[in-house]
């Protein structure tokens, strides 16, 4: 009995928050008592909210309570002091098999609350407390308890190791210094820390900076996330309104041509129909004379048959003397053939559309896989790595100027002294000897041309570039809707919107051309057993370009597009 009380009193006689025997005891507002220092302590850290609270039911106060010394708790706290007996620490204070362990306690040793650097040793908070009070211990070094202190303890001088060796890269004691480290680059190992810490500090601030750059990227990917989903939903809803318009078309205009064909057929069927009541008519007329000059030649009286004789000539040639009748010889039949020509019309027109739609489909379903929201690829390093990219280039007869000839496949144009028979074409350059290709090109591209004789220009073009004009029109590099690289005997020159810019490296017969569409590059090689980049530009192409060149007006120069697969 008596030992249960003591353990009430015990219990009613600690302070929850240090775990201790109260010290100068309180009892605030709701009943709960702690150390004056404790709850003191406690709320000084709530000043800021202006909320007290207590730390086991965390009843809020506003005013802050006036703290009052409970003097009846006083006297039952120093009761047990009188009587030899101290509240023991609860079971969880005490140190387990993973805790640091204060090095002053004796038998069942209390957690340690913080170690020393200095002393080399840890301590519970009743033992660590000369660290905060004692005069000599207050500039000690305290950490988060370890029980790897001996770490910091030479092996062989048994001296606390307070210096970093930077040529071996350890710590060492000032006997270690003394001896095998003399004159070693040496410091104070606080000066190593701070080095270091500063090192850290910025490996840290470039971590932070690049998770910054990561997630500024990652917001852009979100929000390309949306815009493909939104370009794609729009994109999808276009399409599917162009060709239900263009079903719609089809249907009107096959509605068109069946009700054209129906009021045709009405038509003809009705003149058809009218001919046929003639025809019926004249049959009956005709049979009614028959049975007339039947009856007549079968007259046995001679005299009667002499008589009615004269009527017959009327009668048979009735046929011949009406203008409005109708003799079957007069009347063309053609078998199986009244609507044929209507067919074939359709037919052609059936065929000219899946020829469009077979030429156009392709640029369409190449520009729907080059869709690449990712950040640009590198441009390759090596002629290999352009290869892959390579496109087999022809050219469009309808866009050649006249004095040019485009041959072998289209793949090839040769500067010529009379002008070619071509016929009329819109597209077609009428003063620059120039000529675009017919594939338009789009996402990542390479191709290469050979040039055979003098000077020339190579160029990639919008296809609305104009045709007619001279050459500060419509030439290639002299507007803003073609990039040129021209190509001399000896040197080669860029031009765009007649800005002139030197293109340096090695002349060479086969210049090749890289372009990136989505990353606005477009770049010129000069191409022997090595590539070397001649000329590089970084822009933003808003259509789809075209492959161009130009001669300079000598006659028999070659230009041609190689095969690269």
């Amino acid at each position: 009995m008596a030992q249960k009380r003591i353990k009430l009193e015990q219990e009613t006689s600690s302070c929850s928050m240090c775990l201790d025997l109260l010290k100068d005891p309180v009892t605030i507002p709701c009943g709960h008592s702690y150390c004056m220092s404790c709850i003191k302590t406690h709320w000084d850290k709530e000043d800021e909210k202006k909320l007290y609270s207590c730390p086991q039911c965390r009843q809020t106060f506003t005013p802050r309570p006036v703290l009052v010394k409970n003097t009846m708790l006083a006297d039952l706290v120093e009761e047990p002091k009188k009587n030899g007996l101290q509240a023991a620490p609860a079971d969880h204070c005490y140190a387990g098999p993973e805790d640091v362990a204060c090095d002053v306690c004796t038998g069942k040793r209390l957690k340690a609350f913080k170690s020393c650097l200095v002393c080399l040793a840890s301590y519970c908070e009743k033992h660590l407390q000369p660290h905060y009070d004692v005069a000599a211990f207050k500039n000690h070094k305290l950490v988060d308890p370890s029980n790897k202190l001996q770490e910091n303890i030479c092996s062989r001088h048994n001296e606390v190791m307070k210096i970093f060796c930077r040529t071996d890269q350890q710590c060492i004691c000032y006997l270690c210094s003394m001896d095998e480290h003399k004159g070693h680059d040496t410091v104070s190992a606080e000066a190593e820390r701070a080095e270091r810490q500063r090192k850290l500090e910025w490996s840290r601030l470039h971590i932070k900076q690049r998770i910054q750059d990561r997630e500024n990227n990652l917001k852009l990917l979100h929000q390309e996330v949306e815009a493909i989903n939104v370009s794609a939903d729009k994109t999808v809803e276009h399409s599917e309104q162009s060709f239900t318009e263009l079903s719609h078309l089809m249907e009107k205009r096959s509605s068109d041509v069946k009700q054209q064909v129906r009021s045709q057929q009405k038509t003809e069927l009705s003149r058809v129909k009218e001919l046929q009541e003639k025809v019926e008519q004249e049959i009956t007329e005709l049979k009614k004379n028959d049975a007339e000059l039947k009856k007549i030649s079968h007259t046995e009286d001679l005299n009667q048959f002499l008589h009615n004789y004269p009527s017959l000539s009327p009668l048979s040639e009735s046929k011949d003397s009406s203008s409005d009748s109708t003799d079957s010889s007069s009347i063309n039949i053609r078998p199986l053939r009244y609507f044929q020509d209507v067919t074939a019309a359709v037919s052609e027109v059936r065929d000219e559309l899946q020829e469009v739609l077979r030429d156009k489909w392709t640029n369409v379903s190449r520009t729907v896989s080059e869709v690449n929201v990712l950040l640009p690829l590198s441009e390759p390093k090596t002629r290999a790595g352009f290869l892959e990219y390579s496109r087999e280039i022809t050219l469009d007869p309808n866009t050649a100027n006249t004095l040019l000839s485009v041959s072998d496949g289209n793949r090839k144009a040769t500067s010529m002294t009379k002008h070619q028979s071509y016929s009329s074409h819109p597209d077609r350059f009428t003063e620059c000897d120039q000529v675009l290709s017919r594939e338009s090109l789009t996402g990542r591209c390479y191709w290469e041309i050979e040039w055979k004789g003098g000077e020339g220009i190579i160029a990639v073009a919008y296809k609305n570039i104009k045709r007619n004009g001279g050459w500060n029109v419509s030439g290639f590099g002299y507007n803003k809707k073609s990039w040129a690289l021209t190509c001399h005997k000896n040197s080669y020159n860029f031009w765009y919107n007649k800005v002139q810019t030197p293109a340096s490296g090695p002349v060479s017969p086969r210049v090749g051309v890289y372009l990136d569409h989505s990353a606005g590059i477009l770049s010129f090689y000069s191409v022997s057993d090595t590539m070397t980049l001649l000329h590089r530009v970084k822009t933003t192409f808003t259509q789809p370009l075209y492959a161009g060149l130009c001669f300079y007006y000598n006659m028999g120069d070659t230009a041609e597009f190689c095969k690269l697969k």
